[in-house]
């Protein structure tokens, strides 16, 4: 549970009435920011390249955010942000800090695939406190509140107890926008996979796939190269879902940092991580 004295020096969280106000306050805001999604699901996008041909942004990638970060600064003046559109170098400082991605699939968006999703998190004094991941084609929401489990729309859910590689179906992406050197390698190691898991998925939102481990529906998933946007409210999720967060070699999970393998089961972790150690630095053959 949360430890509310830890909380003391942050009169909006220091108790259990103020943290629940807030949670929902702004599950509202996403709730909104969901609204303008679905309005514009099926229309055409001003669709615009960030960085490399891959990385796009739409109109409403903004506009979601827009909707969220002043909402919040309305009521929490002096909360800080990490977000994907407007606030992405901020740093994590110990100050109640909202990591957010507006809308996490947004390829998928532009194509009409309905696997996207809102997410925001909270982390004050550098850890999770709460998550929210909005999906609002198919108006699902995964929230968590830090010690009181992972929920799926009211309803409490548990990561799957799959135990064995073999038995287990693993989400992975890939990446055009990567280096060629990176892609190799993870198409090396996905091959491996394929031949051991009953089946290897690819979503194209990161929040989707690690929503779906919360559920159970996926077994495990693995991305380098992350933002903190990506993965910080799904990571909070899994952990109160009753699964493992950790980085892709066996260490910690850093919000910031943000190289992460999650699974269901701590026993299919180091399966996954054996893998890796196992792919480190070798060139992979395709059999024909």
């Amino acid at each position: 549970m949360v430890n509310f004295s830890e909380l003391a020096e942050f009169p909006d969280f220091s108790t259990e009435e103020n943290l629940q106000e807030c949670f929902n306050y702004v599950k509202d805001l996403v709730k909104k920011g969901g609204d303008l999604i679905v309005e514009g699901f099926t229309k055409t996008k001003d669709v615009k390249v960030k960085t490399v041909a891959v990385d796009l942004v739409t109109e409403y990638d903004k506009k979601v955010e827009d909707i969220i970060i002043d909402g919040i600064k309305e009521k929490y003046p002096n909360h800080k942000f990490i977000a994907e559109e407007s606030a992405a170098k901020n740093p994590l400082t110990s100050d109640p800090t909202w990591i957010i991605d507006p809308i996490d699939g947004t390829t998928n968006f532009i194509h009409c695939n309905p696997l996207i999703s809102i997410s925001v998190a909270l982390a004050v004094d550098k850890k999770l406190l709460l998550a929210i991941c909005f999906n609002p084609i198919h108006n699902e929401f995964y929230t968590a509140i830090r010690g009181r489990g992972a929920f799926l729309n009211g309803q409490q859910i548990h990561c799957s107890r799959i135990t064995e590689l073999k038995n287990a179906v693993i989400s992975v992406e890939v990446s055009l926008g990567w280096a060629q050197s990176l892609r190799d390698d993870v198409i090396g190691r996905t091959y491996i996979l394929s031949s051991r898991a009953i089946g290897i998925r690819s979503l194209g939102s990161i929040v989707v796939a690690l929503c779906y481990v919360a559920r159970g529906s996926i077994d495990a998933y693995q991305m380098e190269y992350l933002m903190p946007w990506d993965i910080a409210a799904g990571a909070l999720l899994i952990q109160e879902a009753g699964g493992v967060v950790k980085n892709h070699k066996g260490g910690p999970y850093d919000i910031m940092e943000a190289q992460v393998l999650v699974a269901g089961t701590l026993q299919l972790y180091d399966e996954m991580l054996a893998v890796n150690r196992e792919c480190e630095g070798k060139v992979i053959t395709f059999s024909k």
